[in-house]
């Protein structure tokens, strides 16, 4: 393959927005308005209704899992990531799309989870092989600004959906001609998600390059694929490095997953927040996130994305300490806008640091590897986090085992080095190499 000259400022840009796109779905539908109206009128009763919701989640994360290595091997083996991208945003739109007739009562309740599961599942794979194409769309240098602008731009796009959703649902008399009495208005959310997705997704299908396709028939690719991951898997002691890396990634992703997860209930339960005081704590936190994502994207390219995520995971590390002892809401706010600021860059940074260390035409395999680092254990933060509440009946002594996690990231992050790997047979090769541009 030849050297192409790096991609436009458009191009990146349109890369850029598809971070933008998709984000909608994590924040419209698991994580605030769907999510909610499935536990409190779809399934009618609230408890049994989120266990349902997380099950189908977690079982669609575990799917993504063993999923992602083998198919982003078999992308690898065929050359291009771009329409594996195109068909899981098309599936993860359309079973988005179909939520629409979901209405309260228990004949729904098995047709949302199927179709949540799918659409989740479609979504974290399109992020695998949209993740894969960083190394290779990113101009010399620029990994990890392109990655944090990405990142930054996702959490912005999320509370833009947000927001246009709070104002279907919120109004009284609804807009549209939407009828309330059936739940139109919050319904219509799962619509418009799905619109977002396919519309702002457009400019990355339309103006980012791919890598040149390889002729191999799909058997072909699938047979190469396969014993490519084989390959990568037996030579696991070669790649111990990055090995490590995916080891470090699982243990303080637990930790920020779990924040996540938990820091509404937190908040909610123990400073006594209302679901409006929740909802505007949330926002601010995701603002600040992408704030911190979009800096220290700069900050990520001079001093380099391990330093980065250490210097998050440290700031996470010693603010939510404070946040444990403290019992002032004045003070919960204080330290809780900072600690966003390190949320976004942690979580970018990440990304940045996975594509600096994989070899390049095995990136969507190893990105296959790195979803499967942040999925095949995500259960376990929140079990410790419940474990340790049920035990000591404090919520503050549940949120200091996350802290634990973070810390035992950053120790074992410490052993990585930021060099890149080569296939086995090849030899190591610095940063500074570029691998073959798209076409």
């Amino acid at each position: 393959m030849t050297e192409r000259r790096p991609p436009g400022r458009w191009r990146l840009l349109a890369w850029c927005s598809y971070d933008w796109a998709n984000s909608a779905f994590p924040t419209v539908v698991t994580t605030y308005v769907i999510a909610a109206y499935f536990a409190k009128a779809v399934a009618g009763d609230e408890v049994s209704g989120a266990s349902a919701w997380a099950y189908a989640i977690s079982v669609s994360g575990l799917a993504v899992a063993l999923a992602s290595p083998v198919l982003g091997a078999i992308a690898d083996a065929a050359g291009r990531r771009k329409p594996w991208v195109a068909v899981f945003t098309a599936v993860c739109v359309v079973a988005t799309a179909a939520l629409w007739p979901v209405v309260p009562g228990g004949g729904w309740v098995l047709y949302a989870l199927v179709l949540v599961a799918i659409a989740n599942f479609a979504f974290e794979m399109a992020i695998v092989f949209y993740n894969a194409m960083l190394p290779a769309i990113a101009p010399p240098g620029m990994i990890g600004r392109l990655s944090g602008w990405g990142w930054g731009l996702g959490y912005v796009g999320g509370l833009a959906c947000l927001g246009l959703s709070l104002a279907l649902v919120q109004p009284d008399p609804a807009p549209l001609g939407l009828d309330r009495e059936t739940f139109e208005p919050v319904r219509a959310t799962a619509v418009l998600v799905a619109l977002w997705f396919a519309a702002f997704s457009l400019p990355f299908f339309l103006l980012v390059p791919d890598a040149a396709g390889r002729p191999l028939r799909p058997i072909a690719a699938i047979r190469r694929g396969m014993a490519s991951l084989r390959a990568t898997i037996g030579h696991l002691p070669r790649y111990r490095n990055v090995a490590l890396f995916l080891l470090a990634h699982m243990v303080y992703a637990d930790g920020l997953n779990t924040l996540f997860a938990v820091g509404g209930i937190y908040v909610a339960v123990t400073f006594g927040m209302d679901f409006d005081e929740v909802l505007l704590f949330g926002i601010a936190m995701s603002v600040t996130a992408g704030v911190g994502a979009f800096a220290f994207g700069w900050i990520d390219d001079r001093i380099g994305p391990k330093r980065t995520i250490l210097i998050a995971l440290a700031a996470l590390s010693l603010i939510g300490i404070g946040l444990v002892l403290t019992e002032s809401k004045a003070w919960l706010w204080a330290l809780a806008l900072p600690l966003g600021i390190f949320f976004g860059p942690a979580q970018s940074a990440s990304r940045s640091l996975m594509a600096h260390l994989v070899p390049p035409q095995l990136s969507a395999e190893f990105f296959g590897l790195y979803a499967l680092s942040g999925k095949a254990t995500a259960f376990v933060g929140p079990a410790v986090f419940g474990a340790v509440t049920a035990a000591t009946g404090s919520q503050r002594w549940g949120m200091a085992t996350i802290i634990v996690f973070l810390a035992v990231g950053a120790a074992l992050l410490l052993w990585v080095r930021e060099e890149r790997a080569e296939p086995a047979g090849g030899g190591r090769v610095g940063l500074g190499r570029r691998a073959d541009r798209v076409t």
